[in-house]
């Protein structure tokens, strides 16, 4: 059944008796950013020389200065070999959200960012929280890493739980709650004001400037929490 509410194009279904939501134009926008990162990789693909030592082509020289920055600015600091194994986990991940947040301020009706949709960050979240583990038992092993709540000592199991928990979700909820304020408030001026110049810068501001600065930040905790696990 589809339903329209405001701006929201929701479909609804039920599956074993639980009903299931979605936010179409937020399933269509993030399935679009997903496409477009693929076909962005597989065209710097393309550029890719075979022969090292032909000179590098300008498709070549744009993906080694990315890996280069993305190395020294968010991996600094890392082992190499966690730096090899997180990279293209940390690229997908900041250029996903930034596409992302960049999405508002598409002059296209109804698109929105899907970042203001609390499912799209805080699952990015829960996947970050999963691969902390993953990488956490791939670098210790099983035993080792979950020794690793029961340290300093071990009546704090429940607390270190919890508190792993609630880092996970705010990690989710910062970028959701930013996101979303920056849109609210865009609509807010916009219907109170009418003028378009403002409402425009502000959604520029908010969608471009504040929405990298989010997706850096959100990029930044990822590596911070795989890599307490992971060290």
């Amino acid at each position: 059944m589809l339903e329209h509410l405001g701006k929201e194009l929701t479909l609804r279904f039920s599956i074993g008796g639980v009903e299931i939501a979605l936010n179409l134009v937020v399933v269509a926008v993030a399935t679009g950013v997903s496409l477009g990162l693929v076909l962005l990789a597989l065209w710097l693909r393309r550029g890719l020389p075979r022969d090292p030592d032909v000179p590098l082509s300008r498709r070549a020289a744009v993906l080694a200065a990315t890996i280069d920055l993305f190395e020294n600015q968010l991996l600094g600091g890392i082992s190499p070999r966690l730096v090899r194994r997180l990279l293209p986990l940390v690229v997908t991940l900041f250029f996903y959200v930034l596409l992302c947040n960049w999405a508002s301020v598409l002059p296209v009706p109804y698109i929105v960012s899907p970042t203001q949709d609390l499912n799209v960050p805080l699952g990015m979240a829960l996947m970050v929280y999963g691969l902390t583990h993953y990488y956490g038992i791939r670098t210790k092993g099983v035993v080792q890493h979950f020794k690793g709540y029961l340290e300093p000592f071990p009546f704090l199991l429940p607390l270190n739980i919890i508190s792993d928990f609630g880092r996970t979700l705010s990690h989710g909820f910062r970028l959701f709650g930013n996101i979303l304020g920056g849109a609210l408030l865009t609509t807010v001026v916009a219907g109170r004001f009418a003028p378009v110049v403002i409402p425009a810068a502000l959604n520029a501001w908010f969608g471009l400037a504040m929405g990298t600065i989010q997706a850096l930040v959100f990029t930044l905790l990822a590596v911070a929490y795989i890599q307490t696990t992971a060290d």
